[in-house]
C-alpha cells in the first residue's frame, strides 16, 4: 500500500484548516495543521512532511518569513497561499523559496491536484539529458550535487539548502552544461509543461540560484543569460 502524502496546513484562519483537512483528508492525504510559525515547529520536530501548505498573510511570523526560515534548514515543497491582490508578496514569496502558489479564494480540488504534481515530483528523479551519463554526484566550480541525497556541498563540504524547484533546474542545467536552454524548454523539464505568458517562475528561480552558487550574483559567470534565448551552464561538469 503506497504511504499517504503528509502535509502540513499552516494558516491562522480555522476555517481555512478545517475545510483542507476534511477535503484533503477525504482524498488520501494524512494532513495536520497549525495555526502560525510556533505550531509550525512545533509540528515539524514531531513529524515528518512530504509538503507544506503556507498562508501568505498571517499576523506576526507571515508566510514569507517563515518560507525564509524553511529554506534555510529544509528543501521540503512549499505550496503559497495568496490573495487576488498579493502579486508583489506572491513574487517575494517565490523568491524566497516557495515552489509554487495558490490564489485565494481558492479550489480545493486544484490546491489538491497541485499537492500531488509536486510531490510526485519531489520524489521523482529530475529530467535527466543525453550531454552527462546519469550519476549520484556531480561537481562544477567547487560545488558539488549529490542527487540522491538532493544536497549541494560547498568546498568546505558545507550543505547549502536547495528548494525542490531549485534542485530540479541546478540538475538540469548540470546535465545539459553548455547547452542554451530557454524558458519553455527549462519549464517542460522541470514542470513537465510548456510556460505561460506571463510565467516567470523560472527566472526568479534563477535568481535565487545565484545567489547561493555565484560570487557575484549580479554579474554571473557559471549560468549566463543568453539575451533572446534563455540561459547556458558555462562550467565543466565531472562525475564523480
Amino acid at each position: 500500500m503506497t504511504q499517504a502524502i503528509r502535509v502540513l496546513v499552516v494558516d491562522d484562519h480555522i476555517d481555512i484548516r478545517t475545510l483542507l483537512a476534511e477535503y484533503l483528508t477525504k482524498h488520501g492525504l494524512q494532513v495536520y495543521a497549525a495555526d502560525g510559525g510556533e505550531t509550525m515547529r512545533a509540528q515539524l520536530k514531531k513529524h515528518t512532511f512530504d509538503l507544506i501548505v503556507l498562508d501568505l498573510m498571517m499576523p506576526g511570523e507571515d508566510g514569507i518569513t517563515l518560507c525564509r526560515q524553511l529554506r534555510q534548514t529544509s528543501s521540503i515543497p512549499i505550496i503559497m497561499l495568496t490573495a487576488m491582490g498579493e502579486e508583489t508578496d506572491r513574487v517575494l514569496g517565490i523568491e524566497m523559496g516557495a515552489d509554487d502558489y495558490v490564489t485565494k479564494p481558492f479550489s480545493a480540488r486544484e490546491l489538491l491536484a497541485r499537492i500531488k504534481t509536486l510531490v510526485k515530483r519531489s520524489q521523482s528523479m529530475p529530467y535527466h539529458g543525453d550531454s552527462v551519463v546519469k550519476t549520484n554526484l556531480l561537481a562544477f566550480s567547487g560545488w558539488r550535487l549529490d542527487q540522491g541525497k538532493r544536497e549541494l556541498l560547498d568546498e568546505e563540504d558545507r550543505i547549502v539548502s536547495l528548494s525542490t524547484a531549485e534542485f530540479r533546474l541546478l540538475s538540469v542545467f548540470l546535465e545539459n552544461p553548455k547547452h542554451v536552454l530557454n524558458r519553455d524548454q527549462l519549464t517542460e523539464m522541470t514542470k513537465g509543461h510548456t510556460a505561460g505568458v506571463f510565467d516567470r517562475s523560472i527566472d526568479n528561480q534563477m535568481s535565487r540560484l545565484r545567489k547561493k552558487i555565484e560570487k557575484d550574483p549580479k554579474k554571473p559567470t557559471i549560468l549566463k543569460t543568453v539575451w533572446g534565448g534563455g540561459y547556458v551552464f558555462t562550467e565543466e561538469v565531472n562525475i564523480l
